[in-house]
């Protein structure tokens, strides 16, 4: 269990890292088709790249998978989603209340698992998510944003890419565990490609454009983005469940803002960092019961 709770905090992480990069691509004047495609292209030969070294080298056999590789394509598509729709937002309105939009998937998450699976949150998590959305909202910054500047559109794309993201949790939890974690990522970035190539035609693949800056910030977006999120995310979900893994991906949001802080230069006043705080000590609420039985450090759950 602790190597699951380990590669999801990961995952996270690189999400929140990914962030910072996308603003200064966009600083940099680039489009969303441009973003998102270079995010899921590269991304999708990273992965298939890694694969393929790797069943040259390993010698481990994988059982034929029960579940269908076209299902892996479909769940991968909600990825894509989730970028077109984020980045989406996070033009149309401030960039703290994208991300409070965002970290709504906790909640989604949360109910999905409710209604479609009947499996009922325990009182902790209840408390624990309770508590994140309320740190949320200080360490975003929400409370110093002005009203006029909110945009229902705006509101609109981030809540999809919340429920987009929960939706991957989730079936990316229940689908294709006995592939290989390569195979199983690679697979999932590949429908997320050709959903973006659908929707937003890869201009940047015929006008030269990766012959300037964008084949860098395209690089950074496929490792951070699309590269070590789905891998660690597709090895630690099944280990520990969506609603624990929805919980621990929300140490997305501080790192987000201690990234705006380092690098963006963002001032991040102290009831920011307060509401870092708070969702840091609520990540590890549910897992209490745990740590006193020793159970997350037993050998036998790792």
């Amino acid at each position: 269990m602790l190597k699951g709770i380990i590669l999801v905090l990961i995952g996270a992480c690189s999400f929140g890292i990914l962030s910072t990069f996308v603003k200064l691509a966009y600083a940099d004047g680039y489009s969303l088709s441009d973003v998102t495609g270079t995010q899921a292209f590269f991304g999708a030969i990273l992965l298939w790249l890694f694969y393929f070294l790797q069943t040259k080298v390993s010698k481990k056999v994988y059982p034929k998978s029960k579940t269908k590789w076209y299902k892996l394509l479909v769940a991968g598509a909600f990825t894509g989603l989730v970028s077109m729709f984020y980045y989406q937002c996070v033009k149309l309105v401030p960039a703290s209340l994208a991300i409070i939009l965002l970290m709504q998937f906790v909640w989604l998450s949360v109910l999905l698992e409710l209604f479609i699976y009947k499996k009922k949150p325990s009182k902790m998590q209840i408390l624990a998510i309770v508590i994140i959305l309320g740190g949320t909202v200080l360490a975003s910054g929400f409370t110093e944003s002005s009203a006029s500047e909110i945009s229902i559109e705006g509101i609109i794309y981030g809540m999809l890419a919340a429920l987009c993201y929960a939706i991957f949790l989730m079936l990316n939890g229940k689908l294709g565990n006995d592939y290989p974690p390569l195979k199983k990522s690679a697979l999932m970035i590949t429908g997320a490609c050709i959903l973006i190539f659908i929707s937003l035609p890869p201009t940047f693949l015929m006008n030269g454009a990766l012959g300037t800056s964008l084949f860098k910030w395209g690089i950074i977006l496929a490792v951070f983005g699309t590269f070590i999120p789905p891998l660690c995310f597709s090895t630690g979900i099944p280990k520990i469940g969506l609603t624990l893994s929805s919980i621990l991906s929300s140490v997305e949001l501080p790192v987000a803002v201690m990234m705006s802080s380092l690098v963006l230069h963002e001032e991040v006043n102290l009831m920011r960092w307060l509401g870092v705080i708070i969702i840091l000590s609520a990540l590890i609420l549910p897992n209490l019961e745990n740590i006193k039985k020793g159970n997350i450090f037993n050998k036998k759950n790792s």
